[in-house]
């Protein structure tokens, strides 16, 4: 039971910090068999889990039960993955491999209303959520999980990040600056296209990568018609959803 208790405050310790971790459950036993019969196994499953955010189970087994099934030791099946026993117990175990991640992460600079709006609904979606800008240009506390104040962003969650700049002429240099030097799933700026253009040339003019700022999408979001800033942000949230649950989704049978 302790130790029961001592993992499962680990658990929500590692969550609260928003940290990236796996769960491997023993579902089944057959025979006594040794807790380090195919850790190997199911090390590989765990890193595997923690790259496409997929649970699997690992089925260890003797050898003689592994033909029988006709698999081979690191072979997949019907989303089991099958590994030898090697120890003298001969025994077999079930482990269901789990990740648990971070929630998305959503970095927004700015203080604008479609800033605001955009903080407040991606919450609403499950986005751990910041928002970096002056604290003197807030107009409202921001519904964030985090706020920074300016645009020096420092220490970030590692979890799949977004990055939204959303100054709209309120230190649209700085934001970009910033959110250019952030490794990120989605960089955008709200704003016009010839707008980009402009502050591109001036921040390459002061030694910016010209490739990273070229990755950035301005406008923001999907062309909607969205006009208010409720609008917009959602249609940039639209965006996002679409780049995060790019390859997650399986063909749809007609």
């Amino acid at each position: 039971m302790t130790a029961h208790v001592e993992v499962m405050d680990l658990v929500a310790q590692m969550k609260a910090a928003e940290q990236a971790f796996v769960l491997a459950t023993v579902v089944r036993t057959v025979s006594v068999t040794a807790a380090k019969a195919g850790a190997k196994a199911v090390l590989k499953a765990a890193r595997d889990a923690l790259a496409d955010g997929e649970p699997r189970m690992v089925s260890v087994q003797p050898e003689n039960l592994l033909a029988e099934l006709g698999v081979k030791p690191g072979e997949n099946r019907d989303g089991v993955r099958f590994a030898e026993n090697m120890c003298p117990s001969k025994g077999t175990m079930d482990i269901f491999v789990e990740p648990v991640l971070p929630h998305p992460s959503l970095i927004v600079l700015g203080a604008s209303p479609v800033a605001m709006s955009l903080a407040a609904q991606a919450r609403q979606l499950g986005y751990h959520v910041t928002v970096a800008a002056p604290a003197a240009d807030l107009p409202v506390s921001p519904d964030a999980d985090m706020r920074i104040d300016g645009y020096q962003l420092g220490h970030l969650n590692e979890a799949r990040r977004f990055i939204v700049v959303s100054t709209q002429g309120r230190g649209d240099e700085a934001a970009l600056r910033a959110a250019v030097s952030i490794d990120a799933a989605y960089h955008a700026f709200v704003g016009s296209r010839r707008k980009m253009a402009a502050l591109r040339e001036k921040l390459v003019a002061e030694g910016i990568d010209a490739k990273a700022l070229d990755r950035v999408k301005a406008p923001a979001g999907l062309d909607l018609g969205a006009i208010t800033p409720e609008e917009i942000a959602m249609s940039i949230l639209a965006e996002i959803t679409v780049e995060r649950r790019r390859g997650q989704r399986g063909e749809v049978p007609a």
